[in-house]
């Protein structure tokens, strides 16, 4: 639970970065965001969204613990490491956050840009920029590659000895029982990275900003909101 509570208000602080702004937008009809502002949502949408997946992370080592070594959970997850592991994870956010909003401070821009999103998404933004925006794009698919590739591979790890427990379970109840434990953790795993990765591929896959936009609202929207739904249907 305290866990949950941490990743319950990275998830109300994601969608707070955005979509107040994006209300206020479509309520005046007026599109305008401060050269600041446009940075300080740049700089809290990665702090939340980075938060978003280390907790995931250390919450599939928490359901790791829970499966395969029972008899010690209390004693390995005690209340001392569950708060540095919050830590860690809120600590790691900023520095990634502040090392990748920093590297725009760099760049020139021209007056009067137009965004093609609903929220200074850093890419976009790049795009936009008058200078050589080479650096940057290196520290970004440098942190990216780092705060979101090694958080994935535990997850990946996690679950493997996890399944490889469960199989070796006897009994069909016990295997369910096992599985539930960590059924909804899966689900908000699976939302998170299927939204997310979405997002990339659509801008990849296509010049269509439409398609592009609707993959964005499913990430930083729809599934912020669906996981404490998730979670108290479970519970």
């Amino acid at each position: 639970y305290f866990l949950l509570s941490n990743l319950s208000f990275a998830d109300i602080c994601f969608a707070s970065t955005t979509i107040p702004k994006m209300l206020v937008n479509i309520q005046t009809q007026s599109k305008v965001i401060t050269y600041a502002g446009c940075l300080s949502q740049i700089f809290f949408f990665i702090v939340f969204g980075c938060l978003d997946n280390l907790l995931l992370t250390v919450m599939a080592y928490d359901r790791f613990v829970a499966i395969c070594h029972p008899l010690h959970y209390t004693v390995i997850m005690n209340p001392r490491l569950c708060g540095l592991l919050a830590l860690g994870s809120w600590c790691i956010s900023v520095m990634g956050s502040l090392l990748e909003t920093l590297t725009v401070l760099r760049l020139s821009f021209c007056t009067n840009r137009e965004i093609p999103h609903f929220f200074c998404d850093l890419p976009e933004v790049l795009k936009l920029s008058c200078s050589n925006t080479l650096v940057n794009n290196i520290v970004v698919y440098f942190t990216t590659s780092l705060l979101a590739m090694i958080p994935f591979n535990g997850i990946i790890f996690s679950y493997y000895q996890i399944v490889s427990s469960i199989l070796r379970i006897s009994s069909a109840g016990g295997k369910y029982k096992a599985f539930s434990t960590c059924g909804s953790h899966l689900l908000v795993v699976s939302l998170f990275y299927g939204t997310g990765l979405g997002v990339y591929l659509s801008s990849a896959a296509t010049s269509s900003s439409r398609t592009s936009l609707v993959a964005s609202v499913m990430y930083t929207v729809v599934t912020p909101m669906l996981n404490p739904l998730i979670y108290t249907l479970r519970n």
